[in-house]
């Protein structure tokens, strides 16, 4: 099986000079947890949801909050994206996705064409959903508590 068929193909993007601010108000907005960065349509980098936290400060928003804390929302996406980017086609077959991501250490992998082009995403997530999907479970209980996955 490729990616193709399990890949999200809805993908987030900014820009390399998007600020913190801008990022934090998309990631609490979606329910993904990746934003990928370009510059003039060309993947440059990855955003993930800790790379975030990293970033900002967990000050933002209290009693405790300092000037610095508010300075760090003018940061830009290129200082805190991983650049090493580990990118994938949409012809990649699913083990292959999987053997990258546990080898690399990685949550997702961007799926790009052979030029280069954004087509979408691929996460752990998608692949356990396809695992589940080709199991024939489409819902998940879990055993301590009973609730649906």
């Amino acid at each position: 099986m490729k990616i193709a068929s399990i890949m999200t193909h809805r993908v987030a993007t900014v820009e390399m000079d998007d600020t913190l601010r801008s990022i934090i108000n998309i990631f609490s907005q979606a329910k993904f947890h990746h934003l990928l960065v370009q510059d003039e349509g060309k993947l440059i980098g990855v955003i993930s949801d800790r790379d975030l936290l990293k970033a900002s400060s967990p000050f933002l928003d209290t009693p405790a909050e300092r000037p610095c804390d508010v300075a760090r929302l003018s940061r830009k996406a290129h200082q805190i994206m991983t650049r090493e980017l580990i990118t994938v086609e949409a012809s990649t077959l699913v083990t292959e996705a999987v053997a990258i991501l546990m080898k690399k250490n990685v949550s997702c992998l961007p799926v790009v064409s052979p030029l280069g082009k954004i087509e979408g995403i691929i996460t752990w997530k998608d692949l356990l959903k396809a695992y589940m999907a080709l199991h024939g479970e489409a819902e998940l209980e879990c055993k301590s508590c009973g609730n649906i996955l």
